[in-house]
């Protein structure tokens, strides 16, 4: 029983720590993105890797096809597709080459916000399984129809791209929307199997956070299958699937058609076999839909519920989506994305208050027997049996339990660690004010007044909690966590602090309405002894 008596301690201890290795584990692996020069177009082996195609519904794992090419040529913009928020170029291969986003909220250091990488695999690349025919398909321009759409105007928002070569022609007629989404209708002039690629993930993340990234299934059965950087290990085919995606932390690029199963491969590419490039594979007449954008949840939800999948959050998704949820349907109603932030935590506070009640009650009735712990562990310490059975009566004459703190903090490091993720990867908090100096809950707190704030909160949250530790390397711990904690939360993007700041105080307040509760029960106790 002597390691019960702080094991709440000892477990809150845990959870920061944990939580200071989640972060430090975010903050400071390499991501596998590099720099690149916009400027530098080349032709690398991922470029020339084809998958296997997949016949009589086989899922067999296949082998990827290398293909021996001639570097292309630069490639220059033949339609460009523009609206309010966005603009899209397509290039010469029939390819979505770059997207720009308009947006203010979007920009980085002073400068439009482009999504795509320009020496990677692009949107809407065809590759045919024959090498000779490839081979061409990847020199030979297509022709347009229209070099320029506008979709604010009352025009037409759609372009036919053809392509003629030397055995076939194809056509790629594509729809655009206002929403990001397009349609896209691909015909062959003759049967030939190929494939019709999501392109490598956008790469428009330029913080330091290591967060998901990489490529996304959702299967026919509805199981999502995550292929994300740096994990990839075998190439897979699935004959049954409603979408692929590859994304990044706030963007994605997916081709879906939720009418016909989709048949999708990939093959490995990289330097290191850590990224997987996606195919769908077409037909001779082979009409899918897809998006490339932000992965704003009200957006995919307008085009399709089933597209807000393409939104995860890594091991903890299944708890961060229903967060995101709720966190979505409070902005609905304050129509601010700080306050949201406000309330989610109140609720979640309130939620766990009745097992919060007990456990603070029991650190306090913990409190109270200290001294009596202290001589019991003196009186017996030569018979630890005899000791632990004396505790235990004790703690059963004075209705303490020294496991009564444990269940809440448990249920509150899934619910944290979830929640971090869904401030984190939440795009709706791009360029959101909250209130007075904080204009964008993404990016860290320009004065720092909230990560002072959250370390002031902690540390007196600190001073009204009860606390049974006895450990000397412990109670240094504890005394210097909350400065510990500022230092890292100085850089962490607003939202995220916001959260924990408010937290702390929703602790402090309950701590004290615990406290207050303790005290009369304690008087009371008293007054009847009397």
């Amino acid at each position: 029983m002597e390691q019960n008596d702080n094991l709440q301690q000892r477990l809150l201890l845990a959870l920061v720590l944990s939580f200071l290795v989640f972060v430090l584990f975010d903050m400071f692996m390499p991501k596998t993105a590099k720099n690149i020069d916009k400027n530098q177009t080349v032709v690398t082996q991922q470029e020339q890797q084809t998958p296997n195609v997949i016949k009589n519904n086989s899922a067999t794992v296949p082998t990827q096809t290398s293909q021996s090419l001639a570097p292309v040529t630069t490639v220059k913009s033949l339609t460009t597709v523009k609206s309010d928020n966005f603009i899209y170029n397509i290039d010469e291969l029939g390819r979505i080459a770059q997207v720009t986003m308009l947006e203010k909220k979007y920009e980085y250091d002073g400068k439009k916000l482009e999504l795509l990488n320009p020496m990677w695999v692009k949107p809407l690349e065809i590759r045919f399984a024959d090498v000779a025919l490839n081979k061409e398909a990847l020199k030979v321009h297509y022709k347009t129809s229209n070099s320029t759409i506008d979709l604010n105007s009352d025009k037409v928002n759609r372009v036919t791209l053809t392509q003629k070569l030397s055995t076939l022609t194809v056509t790629k007629e594509l729809t655009f929307y206002k929403d990001g989404h397009y349609d896209i209708d691909i015909k062959l002039s003759k049967p030939a199997d190929y494939f019709i690629t999501t392109g490598q993930r956008p790469n428009a993340d330029h913080t330091r956070y290591m967060v998901v990234q990489g490529s996304l299934i959702k299967k026919g059965n509805g199981v999502v299958e995550i292929l994300e950087d740096g994990d990839v290990e075998d190439m897979l085919n699935i004959p049954d699937a409603k979408f692929a995606s590859a994304f990044d932390r706030y963007f994605t690029s997916t081709l879906y058609n939720f009418d016909k199963p989709l048949r999708i491969s990939n093959i490995i590419i990289g330097e290191d076999r850590d990224n997987a490039l996606l195919f769908v594979q077409g037909e001779q007449e082979f009409s899918l839909h897809g998006y490339l954008g932000p992965k704003v949840s009200s957006i995919l939800k307008s085009i399709n519920p089933e597209l807000t999948d393409v939104i995860e959050y890594g091991f903890f998704t299944f708890i961060s989506k229903p967060l995101f949820k709720v966190l979505e349907w409070l902005h609905g109603l304050v129509g601010n994305w700080g306050w949201a932030i406000v309330l989610v935590t109140l609720l979640i506070k309130l939620i766990l208050f009745p097992l919060s009640y007990k456990g603070m009650m029991s650190m306090n009735k913990l409190k109270e027997l200290a001294p009596q712990m202290k001589e019991l562990k003196e009186k017996y310490s030569k018979d630890p049996q005899k000791m632990n059975m004396k505790m235990m009566e004790m703690y059963k004459r004075h209705g303490a339990n020294p496991m009564g703190g444990c269940l809440p903090m448990i249920l509150q490091i899934p619910i944290f660690f979830a929640i971090y993720r869904v401030l984190l990867n939440a795009v709706e908090l791009q360029g959101a004010e909250w209130t007075l100096w904080i204009t964008d809950l993404s990016v860290m707190d320009p004065y720092f007044v909230l990560p002072l704030l959250m370390g002031a909160s902690m540390w007196y949250q600190q001073r009204i909690t009860p606390n049974t530790m006895t450990d000397p390397m412990q109670q240094k711990i504890f005394q210097w966590l909350p400065a510990v904690m500022t230092v890292f939360f100085i850089s962490f993007p607003a939202g995220l602090v916001l959260y924990w700041l408010v937290n702390n105080l929703f602790t402090i307040g309950q701590q004290y309405v615990i406290n207050n509760a303790f005290e009369k029960q304690k008087s009371a106790k008293i007054a009847k002894q009397k």
